[in-house]
């Protein structure tokens, strides 16, 4: 899995294979993964830390995650910025 985004009720699964919609919330999700490899960037979104290729700055300041085996960047929220500080 390289991340989950929210949808309403349901919740994308994106693998590097392909995608799928699950009747699951985010919020349920976060509770059953580890925390140290998956790391909620934004209200909506949860990222594998191992997909992970790098961040990048826009010209505003705001942080996005680039992917390893995807072509999407994922936005991260301000309060999850301090997830990447040290990167």
């Amino acid at each position: 899995v390289c991340y989950f985004q929210s949808d309403a009720k349901y919740t994308l699964v994106v693998t590097t294979e392909g995608e799928a919609l699950i009747r699951r919330s985010l919020k349920e999700l976060a509770e059953q993964l580890d925390p140290a490899q998956f790391w909620q960037i934004h209200r909506s979104t949860i990222v594998n830390a191992n997909a992970i290729a790098g961040v990048a700055r826009d010209f505003r300041g705001r942080i996005s995650v680039k992917l390893k085996t995807r072509a999407e960047k994922l936005a991260v929220s301000e309060q999850h910025e301090h997830l990447f500080r040290q990167m």
